[in-house]
């Protein structure tokens, strides 16, 4: 299926292919405050849906430095990040929130201790 996003301004609209059968929420220092609920994807499974402002799109990486967490300089929404999983595979952690049309509450979540990394 075919999803669409955006920050709240909409300056950073993207696209996701995939099957959202569930999603992620963390408790690490960042995920918790931003209250994200994460699906990930292979990256060339999330695309720009026009190429976004170079002003509004903002990064933030701590830590190890190996998660680019993309943010709207706008309005200050976390659409998506982007890392390498395990496999070191390329991968997207899209933010189901800036989805339109998902009906959060169908989407089972599983809890991860981001804090005890």
């Amino acid at each position: 299926m075919l999803y669409q996003g955006s920050c709240h301004c909409g300056k950073l609209a993207f696209e996701v292919e995939g099957r959202l059968e569930g999603a992620m929420s963390c408790n690490c220092s960042i995920c918790q405050r931003k209250g994200a609920l994460m699906w990930f994807v292979p990256r060339g499974q999330l695309r720009w849906r026009a190429p976004p402002d170079a002003e509004a799109l903002g990064t933030y990486m701590f830590n190890k430095h190996v998660i680019q967490h993309h943010f709207c300089t706008v309005c200050g929404i976390h659409p998506f990040g982007e890392g390498k999983g395990p496999d070191g595979q390329a991968m997207a952690a899209v933010n189901i929130r800036c989805l339109d049309g998902v009906d959060l509450a169908a989407v089972p979540v599983q809890h991860y201790d981001g804090r005890a990394i």
